[in-house]
C-alpha cells in the first residue's frame, strides 16, 4: 500500500500490480498487506501495525510511499530476508541508508508500473516515477536476477560514502 499518484488521485492505497507477484513466487508475509491484495501467504492488514509486529520466513514489502518507506526498509534489511517494492529514487538520503548500504540486490523495472485500486481495478495512469525490487538477502538478490520481469538487475556493489 502506499500514495503511488499524485495528491489528485482518488486514493492513497494502491496494490501491487498481480503480474509482479506472480513473477517472484511465494512470500511467506506481506506486513502492508491488504484485504484484496494476494500478495503472500499471511498478511498484516490495518489497524494492525505490520511494523510493530514480528516478521518471519520471505516477506513481501509494498511499503507507504514517502519518508516512511525507510523505516519499513530498515526493518526488512534487519530481517535479512525479502524483498520490497519502491520508486527508484537513488539519490535520497533514504535510497543511500536503506539501499545502497544495506540490499543484496536491485531490479530496476523497465517502464513505470500501473498499481491497482483495492477493488483489483489497473489504474490508468502509471506510478508517474520509476519503480525498482530491492532484495535483502542472497536468495532473494538471486530470485531477481532470475525473475521474468523486464529490468536491470544489479548487484555486487560496495558502497563508501563521502561526508
Amino acid at each position: 500500500m502506499g500514495s503511488h499518484h499524485s495528491a489528485r488521485a482518488e486514493t492513497t492505497t494502491w496494490l501491487t500490480p498481480p503480474h509482479v507477484i506472480e513473477a517472484l513466487g511465494h512470500f511467506d508475509l506481506d506486513p502492508c498487506g491488504h484485504p484484496n491484495s494476494h500478495t503472500a501467504e499471511s498478511s498484516i492488514i490495518l489497524p494492525e501495525d505490520g511494523l510493530a509486529a514480528e516478521w518471519s520466513g520471505r516477506v513481501w514489502l509494498n511499503p507507504p510511499y514517502g519518508n516512511e518507506a525507510w523505516t519499513w526498509l530498515d526493518k526488512l534489511a534487519s530481517h535479512g530476508n525479502g524483498i520490497a517494492l519502491i520508486f527508484a529514487r537513488t539519490e535520497t538520503a533514504g535510497f543511500v541508508e536503506q539501499v545502497w548500504k544495506k540490499a543484496s540486490g536491485i531490479l530496476f523495472l523497465h517502464g513505470r508500473l500501473h498499481f491497482h485500486y483495492p477493488n483489483g481495478e489497473r489504474a490508468k495512469a502509471n506510478s508517474g516515477a520509476p519503480s525498482c525490487l530491492v532484495a535483502y538477502g542472497q536468495e532473494c538478490a538471486e530470485l531477481l536476477a532470475e525473475c521474468s520481469l523486464d529490468g536491470s538487475f544489479v548487484n555486487g556493489w560496495t558502497m563508501d560514502v563521502a561526508s
